[in-house]
């Protein structure tokens, strides 16, 4: 594509010199007439030709780097992905893939314009050498001072894109927080008034300021651009004599260069924002060597055990980075196991460890010390992945997709099964399934778990995780939960870790483990003498 621009480019220079030189010349020699017509044909049809190109590149570069990027982002840690934040990843995703895409579409035209400004180049250097020294002594002096503007204008550039970050992250907060906002009109007002202003106004602020920092720098290339024509025609006759072919083919040919020239300049501050995306796309974090982890978990023996799988944690501790070490909560050390068929609680109160507890077990959250096994099998990074096929988990903050995704394709047997589970778990009259899709997500908090749990029911993994599953639902279906489905998945031969706060259930695990500031403050089992109540209400 640029190489079809850059070819454009140099046809057009070719154009130049040959309408320059029938300027001069004494009729119509047929070479030149020939000269004329062949280079015309050839830049038109290299530009017709790049351009074809370039729509081609460009939607395929938006979806590849879309795709790759999505790509990337899942198969980074989870730690990493919160650390940059939901708006920060959706303003690489939207603003930055677009100012990487617009900077792409301007490389074929840049190649072409910069071709013709070359190809003149190299014809004024052929017409006087030493007026061509000249001029390139003024475009140097230019272009020096318009890089020191240019690196001005991208230190603001860089700000707009933070500021804009920032206006995501209260977009997000809009959203995610119209209830509590509808229902206090001060907070709505200075959410408004002040955080979204203050951002917009930034966000504003610094755009105007790049625009005016690229306007006086193509101001200034204007400015040297004709004083550099002036003093060919008023200065250099007087100074080098030059002939009048020469002088006529230098205004001639800077003329026809202004043009290629403006949109070479036109084009930077697009490039400069491509420029500040890609390092903000590249800041991210998502890097090459999670691709390399992926290939490698590809040759994995992913075959899911599904009698006698155990897992064990030793010595695992996890350590929250914080800008603030006073503020640093630490994990563990822990050690646990479990085994298919058994029944685990884990409980404590809030701020104890219970979920990042949950996301090592799962393999979300990767041990600052210690280690995980699966059937003896330590587990690494290259298989962490596989690791995490092993667990159904249903979060406290679950989020139901609207269609079946990854259990298969769509199929009168997979809709079969899942309007099974939906009666299962009384919300057939609420949700249905049609080819795979479900009818609606928009359910309460409760029925979005149970609908979570159904999805969980399908993948048939060989352990399950439930975090504060039963907070959200009417005491009879919590009953059903703890003395039917828990019953029910333990008889499968699952593996199942229930945090719950509900102790009248307690009864009916198999061990408890109670955490308390991130460490292990209790453990009962059933062949303990004492009651499992007073062991756990015991501790603290």
């Amino acid at each position: 594509m640029i190489g079809a621009g850059i070819l454009s480019g140099l046809f057009s220079a070719g154009v130049l010199a040959v309408i320059t030189r029938a300027l001069h010349a004494r009729g119509a020699p047929i070479a030149i007439v020939a000269a004329f017509f062949v280079l015309v044909a050839g830049k038109i049809a290299a530009s017709a030709g790049s351009q074809l190109l370039l729509v081609r590149f460009s939607q395929g570069s938006i979806l590849e780097l879309s795709l790759s990027l999505c790509s990337r982002i899942l198969d980074s840690p989870l730690r990493l992905i919160e650390r940059r934040g939901a708006a920060a990843i959706l303003t690489v995703l939207t603003d930055d893939v677009s100012s990487v895409t617009w900077a792409v579409q301007c490389l074929p035209q840049l190649a072409t314009n910069g071709a013709v400004v070359i190809g003149c180049g190299a014809y004024l250097a052929w017409l006087s050498f030493s007026m061509f020294l000249s001029a390139a002594g003024a475009t140097l002096l230019g272009a020096l001072v318009y890089t020191v503007l240019h690196r001005r204008a991208i230190r603001v550039i860089q700000a707009a894109r933070d500021a804009r970050a920032s206006l995501f992250e209260h977009f997000r907060t809009v959203t995610s927080g119209t209830k509590e906002l509808l229902m206090h009109r001060h907070r709505r007002a200075e959410l408004v008034e002040v955080e979204i202003r203050g951002a917009a106004d930034a966000y504003r602020t610094s755009n105007l300021a790049a625009v005016k920092g690229y306007t006086l720098a193509g101001a200034w290339i204007q400015t040297l651009y004709h004083g550099l024509i002036g003093l060919l025609l008023f200065v250099s006759p007087l100074l080098t004599h030059p002939s009048v072919e020469q002088l006529t083919g230098y205004v001639f040919a800077l003329l026809y260069m202004m043009a290629p020239l403006w949109d070479i300049i036109s084009a930077v501050p697009a490039l400069a924002r491509g420029e500040v995306a890609f390092q903000r796309i590249e800041e991210i974090g998502m890097t090459e060597d999670l691709l390399q982890q992926r290939h490698a978990v590809a040759g994995t023996d992913c075959k899911r055990p599904q009698t006698g799988a155990s897992i064990e944690m030793s010595g695992v501790l996890f350590q929250y980075e914080t800008a603030n070490p006073a503020h640093e909560f630490t994990l563990g050390p822990i050690d646990f196991h479990i085994r298919s068929g058994e029944l685990v609680f884990v409980v404590g109160g809030n701020g104890s460890g219970k979920t990042t507890f949950l996301k090592l077990l799962a393999g979300l959250y990767v041990p600052s010390a210690g280690f995980i096994a699966l059937d003896g099998n330590r587990i690494t990074p290259a298989t962490l992945e596989w690791y995490r096929e092993h667990f159904s988990v249903v979060f406290a903050d679950c989020f139901v997709f609207g269609k079946l995704l990854g259990l298969g394709p769509a199929s009168p047997e997979l809709d079969a099964a899942t309007h099974q589970y939906l009666r299962l778990l009384e919300i057939e009259h609420k949700v249905n399934v049609h080819g795979g899709v479900l009818t609606t997500t928009d359910l309460s908090q409760g029925q979005r778990r149970r609908l979570a749990l159904v999805t969980a029911y399908l993948e048939d993994r060989p352990f399950y995780v439930f975090d504060e599953w039963a907070a959200d639902q009417d005491p009879a279906y919590k009953e059903v939960f703890y003395t039917k489905l828990l019953p029910e998945l333990r008889a499968r031969g699952k593996g199942v870790i229930v945090i719950t706060h509900d102790d009248r259930y307690f009864h009916l695990g198999d061990r408890i483990m109670k955490l308390a500031d991130g460490r292990v403050a209790a453990r009962s089992n059933e062949d303990e003498t004492a009651g499992v109540e007073r062991a756990i209400h015991s501790v603290g």
